[in-house]
């Protein structure tokens, strides 16, 4: 069975629709009777067919129409489930009857409508909010519930309810039937009703708002007053702005920072109680204190949206700094130490050390492209991918660094790619095989004096599904050291010129430092008085291997 509920303004009504013909209309012994001046004697007809699954309705020569879905119909029209009707102005709607209507819907949405301007007052905001008129201000209960509208700038209560607040103190002082917060949307093209005070039993229904309203408010952020639109010849034949017999409106931007968040809109149907230029501005004040709650709230948000992207971001620190070595492993014969300093709390340099089965020792510095998660996400999969492949027997460079490149540039998007340097020391005869796949190239410090440098052997990894790479290797000596570093040394700014790669060259040749960590630390130090506090840009990495004279 279905119902056809609604309001004229004054009264609210729901009629069960059996099997069978209804009639509508303003006289008294109509079926459904419906005593509003906009509805005729004999209005519409409601025809229910025998399955009571279909119905049609067909409007009676009324004078003010009947419109389905805001669309006038002049003959018999079939009308379905939530169909919004208009007879006259009377606004109802066609439900199952498993449905309720509150008189409190959640968020319905507001239609605009398209009719002419209205003849209105226009006052910018700034207008609205100067200072109260000495008449106004001693008004009884004024300031009583401006303080009491203040108070909810400290209560941490939810929006819902501090709505609902705002609206009854509003109430105290502005006599109105209707009293409505709309927010506009992200994109300011819809309103929503976010909290109402409606006469008992009444219900709202669908909301229709006139754009020229909307786009004021939202446009100019102009304050409105309308006095008695149902006089005025252009709303004879419009569904006023809410559907009712009303008097007199008003409606303030709630707004802050040029934005437009919402709209505080009241209506009156009493001729006693139309609106001034005085109301309007008592209105703007109240509008001025719910915006700036509404800006509390949407602060406190942002704030709460930030503690727990700063809490994920240092939980990701903390996971990422696990999976980096924290204590070198020892090698007879050498020494080696590790070193990272990220430009944020996660990053996409890694480094890696290990002792593999057969005795070498691998290590590994490599640089991913990008700063922040996203490079710390691919440095991870990089760590884990190549530690996977640690643990095969006869464990060859060119076909890990391979292996992991496919996997990278297989599983991530363009432009995701790292540059990689990985060695392998056997620690017994002092060689270093090693694969450069784009990275800046490491420096070999020899006993003498002489540095090499350790140049690529092929591109990056992930960049590309062809790449093929040339290994090769050097000969460690006694007191010889190889030093790599990632472009986060190089391109240190300190906002007029860059660290580079001569003054890292120079500070490895020069220094009087003999353990790798000695190096390293001094190293950091000439960087960090270089840059005269100037922030980092990007992650720095370094490790040093050097070996021990006997």
């Amino acid at each position: 069975m279905y119902k056809l509920t609604g309001t004229d303004g004054k009264k609210f009504y729901s009629w069960d629709l059996s099997e069978g013909t209804y009639q509508l209309g303003r006289d008294v012994k109509a079926d459904f009777s419906l005593p509003h001046k906009t509805v005729s004697r004999l209005h519409a007809q409601i025809e229910v067919d025998s399955t009571g699954e279909k119905i049609f309705l067909a409007d009676l020569g009324s004078r003010n129409g009947t419109a389905v879905n805001d669309k006038r119909i002049e003959g018999r029209t079939s009308v379905g489930l939530g169909d919004i009707i208009m007879f006259g102005q009377a606004e109802f709607m066609l439900l199952s009857d498993s449905e309720t209507v509150s008189s409190k819907p959640s968020f319905p949405r507001t239609t605009l409508s398209g009719e002419e301007p209205i003849k209105s007052v226009f006052l910018s905001i700034n207008e609205a909010l100067k200072p109260l008129p000495k008449k106004v201000s001693e008004m009884p209960d004024l300031l009583p519930t401006i303080f009491d509208m203040a108070k909810l700038l400290v209560l941490t209560e939810p929006k819902e309810v501090m709505l609902e607040r705002s609206l009854q103190a509003i109430s105290k002082i502005i006599p109105a039937e209707r009293l409505m917060v709309l927010f506009v949307s992200d994109d300011q093209s819809e309103v929503y009703t976010a909290a109402s005070i409606l006469p008992q039993g009444s219900n709202p229904g669908k909301l229709t708002l006139s754009k020229t309203i909307v786009n004021e408010i939202i446009t100019n952020k102009n304050a409105i007053l309308i006095t008695d639109p149902t006089n005025d010849p252009r709303f004879a034949e419009q569904q006023s702005i809410i559907m009712s017999e009303m008097r007199s409106a008003m409606a303030v931007p709630l707004f802050d920072e040029g934005k437009v968040l919402g709209i505080l809109y009241v209506d009156t149907t009493r001729p006693l109680h139309v609106y001034n230029d005085d109301y309007l501005r008592v209105m703007a004040t109240f509008g001025n204190i719910i915006a700036s709650k509404l800006l509390n709230y949407t602060l406190l948000t942002e704030r709460q949206e930030k503690e727990v992207i700063k809490a994920e971001l240092n939980r990701a620190s903390s996971i990422q700094k696990s999976l980096l070595v924290a204590e070198p492993p020892k090698i007879d014969g050498y020494d080696v130490f590790a070193f990272q300093e990220q430009s944020r709390l996660v990053g996409g340099d890694l480094y890696d050390m290990k002792t593999l089965s057969d005795g070498r020792f691998l290590f590994m510095v490599a640089d991913v492209s990008g700063k922040g998660m996203g490079a710390a996400l691919l440095m991870s999969n990089i760590l884990a991918s190549f530690r996977i492949l640690y643990e095969i027997d006869c464990f060859d460079l060119k076909e890990t660094v391979k292996k992991v490149s496919i996997q990278l540039f297989n599983n991530s998007l363009p432009g995701d790619f790292a540059t990689l340097f990985i060695g392998i020391l056997d620690p017994a005869t002092g060689k270093v095989d090693f694969v450069n796949a784009g990275h800046n190239p490491p420096l070999l410090l020899r006993k003498d004096g002489q540095m090499e440098k350790l140049e690529p052997g092929g591109a990056m990894i992930g960049a590309f599904d062809f790449t093929t790479w040339e290994a090769d290797s050097v000969q460690m000596y006694e007191d010889d050291l190889i030093f790599i570093f990632t472009d986060g040394v190089t391109e240190a700014d300190n906002g007029d010129e860059q660290y580079g790669d001569d003054r890292t060259e120079k500070y490895i040749l020069e220094t009087e430092k003999t353990t790798p960590e000695e190096i390293i630390s001094e190293l950091m130090i000439n960087i960090e008085k270089f840059m005269n506090k100037a922030p980092h840009s990007d992650d720095i990495t370094m490790l040093a291997l050097k070996r021990r004279a006997n």
